[in-house]
Formats: C-alpha cells, structure tokens, sequence
C-alpha cells in the first residue's frame, strides 16, 4: 500500500469540532430516512446530533477530552470483565464515559423517537422515561402515551435476565452501573421500531432515577451477546447478525450505518472467529496473534493478547472506545518500532496520554492486526491524529492506562472507521473489509 504524502493526511483538528459547529441540522443528510433494516448511524458530534458541543475547543483541549472518555470507558469494560458493580473513576476528573455513536430507535404507539446509543459491549436496552430524577435530557419517553407499554411482572423470565433484580407492586425493577453512573429502572415491555422494522414487546429499563454524567442522554441499545440485547431479542427477525460502517472524520456528516440481519450484508470480507470468555460472555472476543508494522512483524511477549478465562484477559472489538489501546507491553514494543520507522533522530513529543507524536511533517508506515484467519492493514487515516494546522501529528494508539485494572486489549473505532465490521454471531465469526463510510 502506498503511503500518502503528510499533505494528503487527515487533519481531523478540532477533531471534527470546527466542522460540526460550522454545519447545520438542517443539512439535506441529517434528515435522511432510515430504510429497510438499515439505520443512520450519528456521531455525537455530527451536525446532526443534538448532543454535539455548543462552543468549540482547541485541538488539544479536544484530544484530551476524548482521552478522559476512552479512559472511563476502558475502567466501564473492565468492571464488566472483573464483575465489579462500582467502577472507580480518576480522581480529581470529572469524566463524562458515553458512547461514540448513536442511532434512532422510534418507542411505542404512535411512536417517540429517540437517539440511543449503539454499544456493542452492553446487553439492555434503557431510555429515559417521564418523571425520571436525575436525568439530563430533556427527550424523555412517555409511557403514557404508547397503546402499547406495559411494565413486565416479577414473575418474568426477562426479570431473572437483567442485572440487580428487584420486586416492588409486582413490577421488576432493576439497576445497574454504567461508567461514573446509576440507573433505577422498571422492566418494561414496548414496540420498538429500527428503520422500518417493528419489534413488538421489546424488554428495556424504564429509567425512573439516575445519578452521574456518564450516560447517554437518550439512552442506549445493547448489541451485546446477552440475553437481553438485541440480537437476542430479535433472533427470528435479524438471525443474530449485524455489521457497521463507521466514517471517518473526513465526512462532513459524521454519519454511517448500522445494518441488521444478514440481508445486504457484504459477501466478499475476511472473517476472524469469535470467541467467548466466561469472564464477559457478552464481550466480542477475538484472538489477536500479532501486529506487523510496514512489513516487520513485532516481538511482542509471548501471552500478552491470550484469552484468559481467570483474569478476564484478551482482545475485544469495541464500539464505544475511540483508540485503541494494548497492554503496555504490546504497546511499547509496537510504538518502538513505529518510532524506528518513522525516524530515530526526529524528536518525539507527547499530548496528554499519547506519547508518539511530531512537529514535523512524517512518513509513517501502516500498522497490521494479526487475527486468526485475518489481517486488517490500517492505512494512516486510521493511525494518526493531525491539528488543525498540521503541526502536529501523534500515533493515535495508547497503553491501558496504569489505573485500570485490567488486561484487555481494544481495538476502537477511530481504527475500525471506514470499515464494515460484520457480526456473524450464529457462525461465531467476525468479519472486516474496506468500505467509504461516508
């Protein structure tokens, strides 16, 4: 693959702040129609997305931000993975953990519309609901208003299926945590519209209190392997099988697609096997063997990305996580060689926990992931950051931060954008192939 010249790069400075406070909802995009079984998928900070931030921010200020997000979000997966039900968060931070991308999901009869967040590392479905204490959004839905809600019964087998169960007027409540957050909500039962299909008697929570600001505004569907996700719920309809095409921060409406069933899904794509840990069933595992970078295979110590049912240990594909992140050893030997290749007498600089960064014009090679059956080459659109001006470019990959206790590798979406990532749960299997998002 031929390198692009450092002009031709990515400059996502801002990282896509500037552009989308510089569009309009009103682009001809954002009112595009989900179709079939496809859905729009939203950055949060698309023009689209309601949730984008009001006033811009430096290119630093930015990057940091999304640091702080992926850093709760890798202390969110690994609770899920250490079965911990209060996961700490960094001192002295007030660190807001929501998932990147959002979808929307039409509720009830006649239907509400809401922007929830996909997140493939979560199982239920939860939304805000009216009279909610401590929500922040003031989208909420009405329960009330839909011919067709119901509270399901303590006496469920949905009751038995969702975290922390509890029995209050017959009604089964649950609650759970979710980055620095809570949520208390009743067990519910509604039509849930994706695109153009309808689901009839969806099981989400029914959010009556929250606490923290780490949760969607607008709630979130899990497309996660539990009982209670999607997949599950929706098996005779969608056959457990979904891909997704993430854009990159070129496109100007940070918008993709979430595509559900095996119907339109790619034919010509590499698989990989999905692999279960008892740990976190509902995780996507999968076994990474190696990373070459340009044509050198790293030596990485042996056992670093096993899967490792006691600790929780492996590689998981997140949609959530923004870069990815290799135990520290992996990554010190990947970043060394990266630094190598790219020049031993340049000076590296850092920004906040990127450590691999240059303010000078660099050639950089590509970075392969080695899975079972598979290698996905990620040309440098997915492997650097660039600030505005371009006087700045930094690897965009970290270690797990030192205050995660945890031993999981993630490969995140900055590197999975412009790809079609296929979920063949039924055929326990993975696939990735090259695709313009935008």
């Amino acid at each position: 693959m031929r390198l692009s010249s450092p002009s031709l790069l990515l400059q996502i400075g801002l990282l896509f702040l500037s552009l989308a406070l510089g569009l309009s909802q009103s682009h001809p995009n954002c009112a595009a129609p989900d179709r079939g079984s496809t859905l729009q998928v939203i950055h949060v900070y698309s023009p689209c997305s309601p949730f984008r931030p009001k006033q811009p921010m430096s290119w630093e200020e930015s990057v940091l931000q999304m640091q702080n997000k992926d850093n709760a979000r890798l202390q969110f997966l690994s609770s899920l993975v250490a079965r911990k039900s209060v996961v700490p968060i960094a001192s002295g931070r007030q660190i807001i953990q929501s998932p990147t991308y959002i979808v929307r999901a039409n509720i009830g009869t006649p239907a509400q519309t809401m922007l929830v967040a996909m997140d493939t590392s979560s199982d239920a479905a939860w939304i805000p609901c009216s009279g909610c204490v401590g929500c922040s959004s003031s989208t909420v839905f009405n329960s009330a208003a839909s011919t067709t809600f119901k509270p399901v019964g303590c006496q469920a087998a949905q009751c038995k299926q969702v975290p922390n169960p509890t029995c209050g007027d017959g009604v089964c409540a649950f609650n759970l945590t979710y980055g620095g957050s809570t949520i208390a909500a009743n067990l519910s039962q509604d039509t849930i519209t994706l695109a153009t299909d309808a689901v009839p008697d969806y099981s989400f929570g029914c959010i009556q209190k929250a606490t923290g600001s780490s949760l969607p505004a607008q709630g979130l569907l899990g497309l996660g392997r539990g009982p209670m996700s999607l997949l599950s719920q929706t098996q005779s309809l969608y056959q457990s099988t979904f891909s997704y095409c993430l854009p990159s921060f070129k496109s100007l409406t940070f918008s993709g697609s979430l595509r559900l069933g095996p119907v339109g899904q790619p034919k010509r794509i590499k698989y990989t096997p999905l692999l279960k840990n008892p740990r976190r069933p509902s995780l996507y595992f999968v076994n990474l063997i190696g990373v070459r970078v340009g044509r050198r295979v790293v030596d990485i110590p042996p056992g670093l990305f096993d899967i490792n049912p006691s600790t929780g240990a492996g590689t998981i594909f997140d949609s959530g996580t923004v870069f990815t992140r290799l135990v520290e050893p992996a990554y010190i030997a990947v970043r060394d060689v990266f630094r190598r290749r790219v020049g031993r007498n340049l000076t590296v600089t850092s920004l906040g926990g990127f450590d691999t960064c240059y303010t000078v014009p660099i050639a950089a090679p590509t970075i392969t992931f080695m899975f079972t059956g598979m290698n996905v080459t990620l040309p440098q659109d997915n492997l650097l950051i660039h600030s505005t001006a371009g006087s700045t470019t930094c690897l965009a990959m970290a270690a797990t931060p030192g205050n995660v206790n945890s031993v999981l590798n993630v490969i995140a979406n900055m590197q999975q954008q412009n790809h079609r990532l296929l979920y063949d749960v039924p055929n326990s299997r993975l696939g990735v192939a090259r695709e313009l998002c935008t």
